[in-house]
């Protein structure tokens, strides 16, 4: 099954380009679930959610439709140091896991995105940490975003196997040091993430979202057609979550995506 989506639903900018001129942040995600089956949520990264949050936004959703959240940064970016089970960085976990229990109980959990910065590379270390996060989520499916091309070996994807967790393969561009374009699922779950190409915003910028000030083309969707297809023959779900969002670009592109696997919407 593939469930295409974007990163985020809340924003001003995509009043007229998707949705009504009118219409009033609160029925936002109502409209926007008349189009999509998934949302990835993302303000899950800035700050911790609570459980009354979650429970609103499932209640505003029809049965069926997935929410996958994004890490809060201090699991994945700023995460404590020597800290037992009962420290900082336990406290974090066991507070961003109540918060999702409206979700994963109504079986409406995609997953739990984690993406980690660039400095993360590959170290014993780090990977011991990867196991960490698997464990303090235990029972919640993981995927695992990671931003530097060094962790782009077998030995990565023999890891994250049998450590139960998901690769989240990207498109974003095409520069040094970046993930390449691979298509790998490593879990019952494959994952697909488009970030945009704007090589010359990605590390010089003003603003975060001249980063993903993107819109792909169909040729360049395209390309990741037969991919998705081979993810979702070994998967038994797959997500493609657009996360090029500036100016509504990331809805344009997951309806264009949709045509080009066949499908138009969940109505």
């Amino acid at each position: 099954m593939i469930l295409v989506g974007t990163a985020g639903f809340s924003y001003a900018d995509w009043r007229e380009s998707f949705y009504p001129a009118d219409i009033k942040d609160r029925d936002m995600l109502q409209y926007y679930a008349r189009l999509f089956p998934v949302v990835e949520i993302d303000f899950t990264y800035y700050r911790l959610p609570t459980s009354r949050g979650m429970a609103g936004m499932v209640a505003k959703t029809p049965e069926g439709f997935e929410f996958c959240v994004k890490a809060f940064k201090g699991m994945t970016h700023e995460p404590g140091e020597g800290e037992g089970a009962g420290g900082e960085r336990g406290e974090t976990f066991k507070s961003f896991r109540e918060a999702l229990a409206p979700v994963a109980e109504s079986g409406r959990l995609g997953c739990v995105l984690a993406q980690f910065p660039w400095s993360f590379r590959p170290s014993p270390e780090n990977q011991g940490y990867l196991g960490e996060f698997r464990d303090r989520l235990e029972g919640l499916p993981v995927v695992v975003e990671f931003r530097n091309s060094a962790w782009v070996q077998e030995e990565t994807f023999e890891f994250l196997k049998k450590a139960g967790l998901g690769f989240c393969c990207v498109d974003e561009p095409a520069l040094r040091g970046l993930m390449p374009r691979v298509a790998r699922s490593t879990s019952p779950l494959s994952y697909v993430r488009f970030h945009g190409r704007n090589a010359a915003k990605w590390w010089r910028h003003d603003e975060a979202w001249e980063r993903y000030n993107y819109l792909y083309t169909e040729e360049e969707l395209e390309e990741w057609v037969p991919k998705i297809r081979s993810l979702d023959a070994e998967s038994r779900k797959t997500y493609v979550l657009y996360n090029n969002c500036h100016a509504g670009h990331a809805a344009r592109n997951a309806k264009m995506m949709q045509t080009l696997l066949g499908f138009e919407s969940t109505t």
